[in-house]
């Protein structure tokens, strides 16, 4: 099988009055399809760092910043395969009663997805089809269809309910809203953050940043949907796992520093191809 090479990371550029502690939640997370060949992480001036696995299996790590301005830096050179994201039009939602215990989590309502709230909505709309795959896709067609895509229209708070009211959102809108909506229709579905390279599709003119989407549990796996771009794509790399994204923020400052900067980078290295 083909693959190609990614480099991946981001830069964090904060401003603190006195020594503040904060988790950083941008490595890599192990997965079957990405092959971290060489990661990098730093803090100027320097400042030690530890890394742990969360409940949900993912690698923060965490920092005091020291007062003043510092650089959180994170880097990585990864491996993947050269072709879309899995797709299976066959696969069947498992009733909850076959759902793992451990993924029973995944049906129910958090913070930024309210999928009791939003119940009724969910099966209006999409009671009436066969539960499947393609249900799934109908649902995520709908999010991307009913959301323009906005940079600040919405907030640190908003939920799925909020932007399915006022029609606006970024990418983890999108991803909160058709979650919200597979999970009150008992479909087990998480949320997923990470980086994303333009592979092989029209680059797009706005600065990179880090990418939302869900993953979703049918007849025994997970399948990735991408309600922002909605379309399978090369090069996703998984960042984080959760419930939503209160579960996986990018960084977690105990205190108030100023963000100064947050540059982001997902670019295909030079050696483009690699044989196996």
């Amino acid at each position: 099988m083909s693959t190609r090479r990614i480099n991946v990371g981001c830069e964090f550029v904060h401003v603190a009055g006195a020594p503040t502690p904060a988790v950083y939640n941008v490595e890599v997370l192990p997965d079957p399809r990405v092959s971290v060949l060489q990661e990098e992480w730093s803090v100027d001036p320097d400042a030690p760092s530890e890394r742990f696995t969360d409940i949900y299996g993912n690698r923060p790590r965490t920092v005091v910043l020291p007062a003043g301005e510092s650089l959180c830096r994170y880097s990585a050179l990864v491996e993947v395969p050269d072709e879309l994201e899995a797709g299976d039009p066959s696969a069947q939602q498992l009733p909850p009663e076959d759902v793992p215990g451990e993924l029973l989590v995944y049906t129910l309502p958090s913070r930024f997805c309210p999928s009791d709230v939003m119940r009724r909505h969910a099966w209006k709309l999409f009671g009436n089809k066969t539960a499947d795959y393609n249900r799934v896709q109908d649902i995520v067609d709908y999010a991307n269809g009913h959301l323009t895509f906005q940079y600040g229209s919405s907030e640190a708070s908003s939920s799925a309910l909020d932007v399915y009211v006022n029609g606006y959102g970024v990418c983890r809108d999108f991803a909160h809203l058709a979650i919200t909506f597979c999970r009150a229709l008992n479909i087990p579905t998480r949320y997923v953050f990470g980086y994303l390279p333009d592979m092989d599709v029209p680059p797009d003119p706005a600065p990179m940043d880090f990418v939302a989407s869900m993953e979703v549990y049918l007849d025994g796996g997970w399948f990735t949907f991408d309600p922002r771009n909605n379309a399978r794509r090369k090069g996703r790399v998984p960042i984080a796992k959760g419930r939503d994204a209160a579960d996986v923020a990018m960084a977690t400052t105990f205190g108030a520093p100023w963000l100064k900067r947050m540059t982001v980078i997902a670019d295909e290295a030079p050696a483009a191809v690699v044989q196996n």
